[in-house]
């Protein structure tokens, strides 16, 4: 399959994961590179329901029917205009990237080819993230 073209998605679309519970004195909202989040996200221990073993984003007909229902309704979501509510990232105990509420989005807006995504971090993390952010010291 030929790799999607890179595509962008206005950050204005993007709003509050309710799953945040709308704390900023908590996260904080980044704009983060989807090729090394995908990356450092093969090391979870739930990657393989989303990615081969490769690393490659498995294509919708090779996800498994939870997974392929989550990414119909993302890209729904995503071609209806509407807003979108940020991916919340995490770092893990194996020290890779771990994607918490909003992990269909994500993928989805990956497997489309949107290369920056703007998501949630605990502000913790903010050093953890730094080769991932965009415009973020």
């Amino acid at each position: 399959m030929r790799a999607p073209d890179t595509i962008r998605i206005d950050p204005s679309r993007f709003v509050d994961n309710p799953s945040t519970g709308g704390r900023p004195d908590f996260y904080m909202v980044a704009q983060v590179r989807v090729s090394e989040i995908l990356r450092s996200w093969k090391g979870s221990l739930f990657s393989h329901e989303w990615l081969r073993p490769d690393g490659a984003l498995k294509d919708p007909g090779e996800l498994r029917e939870r997974e392929f229902l989550l990414r119909e309704s993302a890209e729904k979501r995503i071609r209806a205009g509407g807003p979108l509510e940020r991916p919340v990232l995490g770092i893990g105990i194996g020290d890779n990237v771990e994607i918490g509420s909003g992990k269909d989005l994500f993928l989805t807006l990956a497997g489309l080819g949107v290369a920056v995504i703007e998501v949630h971090i605990p502000k913790t993390h903010r050093k953890d993230f730094r080769s991932f952010l965009i415009g973020v010291d």
